[in-house]
């Protein structure tokens, strides 16, 4: 039998900040209220630490940095932040994230934060997770009707393939494509390209099996550059 509180889908119940982590979250969001409409995006990135950490990367030297090889002719507004499950996304956007703004394309990646049991919030089921992105993009959609939308499928976590945490990110993913084809969104899994031919996912390219280096970052970089608008 389920517990009373398992009945209830958590990753679509909007929520402020849950986790502590090294950064203040309270003032991110304000800074993005007040910034958003300064930089007028052309491009939205909607996210948790892994979009979050993107700008702070850096090149290898004499090469742009991956964030510049995708975005410097764009005026870019990055919404990503660290710890945030699908519910602290909604909370934000029913705050003032993205209201009066018109970007062009929207790139999201969530879920992966909801796959992890903590003391303030419960792990969630694949199904639970596709019901939160489906809420997001609700929101996104009613925000700024006729946007494009990306829904990047969740990035693989864990050194090894037969991690159960592989699985779950798997069957998250499945319900991501079928949303994505269901609305019409482009769905963009650049997995295959952050695993070594043997399933692995090493140091280079996720020092801790999850946050990305430069080489990581810059795989991204090559997905999303042929969908983003021309110029």
């Amino acid at each position: 039998m389920k517990m009373a509180h398992e009945s209830v889908n958590t990753a679509v119940i909007p929520v402020s900040k849950l986790e502590e982590d090294n950064y203040d979250w309270w003032e991110r969001h304000e800074r993005i209220l007040q910034e958003q409409a300064r930089i007028n995006p052309e491009i939205v990135l909607i996210g948790d630490s892994i979009t979050h950490f993107w700008p702070q990367t850096i090149g290898v030297e004499g090469s742009e940095s991956s964030w510049d090889a995708a975005f410097a002719p764009y005026r870019v507004l990055n919404m990503g932040f660290g710890w945030d499950r699908t519910q602290n996304v909604l909370w934000r956007l029913d705050h003032g994230e993205m209201s009066g703004l018109a970007p062009k394309t929207i790139v999201i990646l969530i879920g992966t934060n909801n796959t992890s049991e903590t003391a303030n919030a419960r792990a969630n089921r694949p199904d639970e997770i596709a019901e939160g992105l489906r809420a997001i993009c609700d929101r996104v959609e009613s925000l700024v009707p006729g946007v494009k939308i990306i829904i990047m499928a969740v990035f693989p976590r864990e050194q090894h393939p037969d991690h159960p945490r592989r699985r779950l990110i798997a069957d998250i993913n499945v319900r991501y494509a079928a949303l994505a084809l269901e609305r019409g969104y482009e769905f963009v899994d650049i997995g295959p390209r952050l695993l070594e031919p043997d399933g692995t996912l090493s140091a280079e390219t996720a020092p801790d099996f999850c946050h990305l280096t430069e080489r990581g970052y810059r795989f991204w970089a090559d997905a999303l550059r042929p969908l983003l608008p021309s110029r």
